[in-house]
């Protein structure tokens, strides 16, 4: 156990995603929308946003929701029923928090994933820089599974995962799994009256994970097992995660009232884990920068196309760099064009690049977020 003054808290960090399951969302018997729950987390999310931090939510409900519009049974769905529900829910889903959250004054983005565009290492990058900017314009985004073309072999198969991975890829400090249990247990709770819940940990060792069982509640797909899984990889990656009771109408205010939850202590801040992982890359190709954007880089700058006088290499977008300057070695990157597209722009203005690609793109070559500096 360790001190509860050491215990993260989801009050004060700067990005927080929060992952809300179907069961919380959709009323079991009815196929409907809670929708005072739904409000409840709404004030939550506007107040978290009053003192500061940035939220992303990752919700479930599409699917259950559109088997209630569509009358569809409460059982196990063919792959055609499932992303016709999803079709319907999704529309009702979006529907649903941008009405909570405009009284608010909050803007609402969905944003549909598949696994496959957290594996591609380009596509990662287009999801980090799209959820980049909607969080500076004051936008909530609302980041579902896209459950209408996913199949089994390009799907995450429980929203616990995608949280996780969404926290890695946009830094987050806080992920907060909201469940229909308060933590982990040594053994299941409904089943055995000696479980007990752990308040922190610190490491998850094999011991934890035989515990984590595989059971999920009604209309959810995740059990503790895919919440261990999602724990791993979001401490991984400098974030803390939380797993806590979401059925009351205030979730994210309880936690921060010390309601009962298990947190997953990562070991670093996610601005160190993820210098780590880009600093582990193996280059693909040489960006050569004058003096003028070796001092832009020195101040935190990103790296603009003008600033670049020679590029060496094939190497495709998202893909590591390296970058030189006229000292020698400035740092690793990981680029947002090709090659020969990195060629073709160097030396020119951000404003030229659609004349000269022939398509829009985007004004920097290398994100100060997505670089390392020796």
């Amino acid at each position: 156990m360790m001190n509860s003054s050491a215990i993260p808290s989801v009050v004060g960090a700067r990005r927080i995603v929060i992952k809300i399951g179907s069961a919380l969302l959709v009323d079991s018997q009815s196929g409907k929308l809670r929708e005072e729950w739904i409000a409840g987390l709404a004030t939550d999310v506007a107040e978290a946003r009053a003192r500061g931090t940035e939220v992303i939510l990752v919700s479930s409900g599409s699917i259950a929701l559109g088997r209630g519009l569509l009358g569809l049974p409460a059982t196990t769905l063919a792959l055609e029923q499932s992303q016709a529900a999803a079709a319907v829910g999704q529309i009702r889903l979006a529907q649903a928090y941008q009405t909570v959250l405009e009284p608010h004054e909050i803007k609402a983005a969905q944003v549909l994933v598949t696994l496959e565009d957290t594996e591609d290492r380009r596509r990662y990058l287009n999801i980090r820089a799209t959820l980049g900017s909607l969080l500076s314009f004051g936008v909530v985004p609302i980041v579902n599974e896209n459950d209408t073309v996913a199949t089994d072999e390009i799907r995450y198969g429980d929203n616990d995962r995608l949280a996780s991975q969404v926290a890695a890829l946009t830094g987050a400090d806080v992920c907060v799994l909201l469940s229909d249990v308060d933590g982990f247990y040594s053994a299941n709770p409904k089943t055995d009256p000696t479980a007990t819940r752990y308040d922190v940990i610190e490491t998850i060792t094999p011991e934890i994970e035989a515990m984590a069982g595989d059971a999920g509640s009604g209309l959810s797909k995740g059990g503790m097992r895919t919440k261990v899984m999602a724990a791993r990889t979001a401490t991984s990656a400098g974030c803390a995660l939380v797993i806590g009771e979401g059925c009351g109408l205030r979730p994210i205010q309880a936690l921060e009232k010390g309601a009962p939850s298990t947190w997953f202590l990562p070991k670093q801040d996610p601005k160190a884990a993820r210098k780590h992982w880009i600093n582990a890359m193996k280059p693909r190709g040489v960006i050569e920068v004058d003096a003028g954007a070796e001092r832009a880089l020195g101040r935190g700058k990103s790296l603009l196309p003008a600033g670049i006088v020679h590029v060496t290499g094939q190497f495709g977008r998202g893909e590591p760099v390296s970058i030189k300057g006229p000292s020698g070695a400035i740092g690793l990157g990981l680029t947002r064009y090709t090659g020969d597209e990195a060629r073709a722009i160097a030396g020119h203005r951000s404003e030229d690049i659609a004349e000269i690609l022939g398509y829009e793109g985007r004004a920097v070559l290398i994100h100060r977020d997505d670089m390392v500096l020796s």
